[in-house]
């Protein structure tokens, strides 16, 4: 058994729709969230501002003495996990290698961040499992920027929805699941669903992280076998108090 908490990030609020898997799946562990609004977004960052932007997280997290670190932001899984591993000596996550591992469709689509689709992450991931898949991936660059400064329910949000779902081209690319790349994503999942055909799936990459974790934690004997419901720290490196209505709007209480 290991007390110690879970270590998470993202490049702002759109991480918590991962922790919010986590609570459900693993209610007795305790986390440490850290979202980076300073640098918020991060699609548009190059690679090496990524890495040094996730490697000063990483810090953070190992000096609160976390007991792993899950990378809950699809940009930063695309463009520093790899490096994190090597120059780290703590077992770390990314959100792309287990939902990869698990899409068996023909055709996929991939919806992400200019900075994830740029690095052909998930595509190498995806094929790496599934070689004979065809995958259509686009950036949708504004989303992230609609979310933090709270325009989901925006009529222009919707149009702009529509306009990055038209260049998906579901129905011609014979898609039939949708991977949200970014952790953002899902806080409009509803709205993508709608502008989708009914029976094309949206993935949520948080719930197969959750499920990838647990195993892990299982696996290694590390889980949290307390009775208790886990704590939930929250941290932002700025504009917290915007960063807390976010988590409010996902059910998180924050003091």
């Amino acid at each position: 058994m290991d007390k110690r908490p879970i270590g998470m990030f993202d490049s702002g609020s759109g991480g918590l729709t991962v922790l919010k898997e986590y609570t459900k799946l693993l209610p007795n562990e305790d986390f440490i969230y850290f979202g980076d609004t300073a640098h918020l977004p991060y699609g548009d960052k190059s690679p090496e501002k990524i890495r040094e932007y996730c490697e000063s997280i990483v810090k953070f997290l190992i000096e609160k003495n976390v007991k792993m670190i899950v990378i809950a932001c699809g940009t930063a899984s695309a463009n520093a996990y790899s490096y994190l591993k090597e120059h780290f000596d703590i077992e770390i996550k990314s959100i792309i290698e287990p939902t990869a591992s698990s899409l068996k469709d023909s055709n996929i689509g991939v919806i992400a961040t200019k900075a994830t689709i740029r690095s052909n992450a998930w595509e190498n991931a995806i094929k790496a499992f599934n070689p004979e898949a065809n995958i259509t991936s686009i950036a949708c660059p504004l989303f992230v920027p609609l979310i933090e400064e709270g325009l989901i329910d925006n009529p222009g949000t919707d149009y702009i929805i529509k306009e990055y779902m038209d260049k998906l081209n579901v129905e011609n690319n014979n898609i039939t699941s949708v991977v949200m790349g970014c952790t953002h994503y899902p806080l409009l999942a509803n709205k993508l669903q709608s502008a989708l055909p009914d029976d094309v799936r949206l993935i949520n990459v948080g719930e197969i992280s959750a499920q990838d974790t647990l195993n892990y934690l299982k696996a290694n004997n590390m889980q949290n076998d307390s009775s208790h419901e886990g704590k939930i720290e929250l941290h932002s490196s700025d504009n917290f108090t915007f960063f807390k209505e976010n988590a409010k709007t996902l059910g998180f209480i924050v003091d």
